[in-house]
């Protein structure tokens, strides 16, 4: 008990210090750790494995809709990267430059990728000719740098993974489709795999994607209240098409500009697990995303018999494609129940000497710490049963505290109040003017999240101003 004790104690409450609960997790997790360049994360085999899960889950997603995988180069000549005015403004101020190749001074600079529209127009300006190449629908999994300023493990560093999408229709149509899809596809997947429930909406002129017409977002809730972007889908019209010249020809024989989207999710959804679903021992990992789904640990695993038995479950259990592990290390029981949960597996088997001799075995579930009696013959079964229920549970608990800290205000002093004192997302009514936007976030630290779809009528008036409302926001603090 006094190992098991000592485990837990290495975390930091919540209540008490969240950024330094989130580090400690983070750390004691062994997700990620620092590196020697300053701003880049290490991300070790326990949290690439999370990011594995939702790799493979998200591109099999995407192909079910039509997209295919592409690479493109990490790097972006400067003349090219000037070609979209908005665009590169946007990203000016994160943008890392390489000015020289071994010992020779480039004639052009290039800047590592912060994000690749530049790289997709200049490929799709000689591959697309005719209506008949349309769509392109592409996908690439790679690194981007932005050099932030301030940088914490999974939620924003300078170098971080993440899927693209780069498409190209031929109307405007078709390109709001596809961005409304991909939209959909980030909604589903967060509450399907990863149990986290989100607003949807539009984002405003301000928050839009550099050289966008309009973004659309997926808004989750953390534990601490603060919002995070946890995916976005942008609709180019023909704007990047006229700066590089993307055209075909159309039926009708005649040249037209295309219609772009673009649609992204970075690594700082493990950051979004973590923060969503953790507790004082540690991560608590949906099942669909969990790279270990259930560890077998063995009590008084010396005496014979109880080894034997622990990896036949695990056979058994894998032969079923759960993902299992035995802990079989020379570690106490108790040291092993608190690493179990440190790290989030969604359920352990417990099995000793006397459980074989009874026929059973316990299952423990990390999220209620419920215990239940299992028969050895009956564990497949409901093994699969008990992890359709966490994954369920998990979002309802995720859900359930998205709605208890969403509140509404109708006037500047209940929103104000509401803003600093009880942490989670506003919603009030905005007159459509930045002046407004750019108040609300330099007196309160607070940013619109979105314009969800789903629109109500809190007020006639702007939170802000008192002139007549156009939109309901979503407004919160942020990661």
């Amino acid at each position: 008990m006094a190992e098991n004790k000592k485990l837990v104690e290495a975390i930091t409450s919540m209540d008490e210090d969240f950024a330094q609960w989130y580090t400690d997790v983070v750390k004691k997790a062994e997700l990620c750790d620092y590196s020697s360049v300053k701003g880049c994360m290490i991300i070790k085999p326990a949290g690439y494995a999370i990011w594995e899960q939702i790799q493979r889950q998200l591109d099999d997603a995407f192909k079910k809709t039509g997209v295919e995988n592409v690479y493109m180069p990490m790097f972006i000549p400067e003349s090219l990267l000037q070609k979209e005015k908005d665009h590169v403004e946007g990203f000016a101020p994160e943008v890392a430059w390489v000015t020289h190749g071994g010992l020779e001074p480039l004639q052009e600079r290039m800047c590592v990728r912060p994000t690749s529209e530049t790289l997709f127009c200049d490929f799709y300006a000689n591959e697309i000719q005719s209506y008949r190449d349309l769509p392109k629908l592409y996908n690439q999994w790679c690194s981007v740098v932005r050099w932030e300023k301030t940088t914490r493990p999974f939620l924003r560093s300078r170098e971080f993974l993440w899927q693209e999408g780069h498409t190209a229709h031929a109307t405007a149509d078709e390109a709001e489709e596809r961005t409304i899809l991909m939209l959909n596809v980030y909604a589903d997947f967060l509450k399907d795999v990863l149990a986290i429930p989100v607003v949807k909406g539009q984002k405003t002129d301000k928050e839009k994607f550099a050289g966008a017409e309009a973004t659309y977002t997926v808004e989750a809730l953390m534990h601490d209240g603060k919002a995070l972007q946890s995916g976005t889908s942008h609709n180019f019209g023909d704007g990047f098409a006229k700066a590089f010249g993307i055209q075909y020809t159309d039926k009708d024989n005649t040249l037209k500009y295309v219609h772009q989207t673009s649609w992204g999710m970075t690594t700082r959804l493990i950051g979004a697990v973590i923060m969503v679903h953790g507790d004082n021992s540690g991560l608590k990992l949906p099942p669909k995303v969990a790279p270990v789904q259930i560890m077998i640990v063995p009590i008084q695993q010396k005496k014979e018999g109880v080894l034997d038995k622990a990896y036949e479950l695990r056979d058994r259990l894998i032969e079923k494609g759960f993902r299992v592990k035995v802990d079989d290390s020379d570690k106490s029981p108790g040291w092993k129940f608190s690493e179990c949960e440190m790290r989030g597996v969604p359920f352990r088997i417990e099995i000793g000497p006397k459980d074989i001799e009874n026929g059973k075995c316990i299952f423990v579930r990390r999220d209620t710490r419920e215990k239940i009696d299992v028969a050895l013959s009956d564990v497949e079964t409901k093994a699969a049963e008990l992890l359709d229920v966490i994954q369920r549970d998990m979002y309802e608990a995720a859900r359930a505290h998205l709605e208890s800290h969403t509140y509404t205000a109708a006037n500047w002093e209940e929103f104000c109040d509401t803003i600093n004192n009880k942490p989670g997302f506003v919603k009030a009514m905005w007159c459509g003017n930045q002046e407004c936007e750019d108040k609300i976030k330099d007196e309160l630290s607070a940013t619109s999240r979105c314009m969800p779809f789903e629109q109500e009528q809190i007020s006639d008036k702007c939170v802000c101003c008192g002139k007549a409302a156009k939109k309901m926001i979503y407004w919160g603090r942020a990661y």
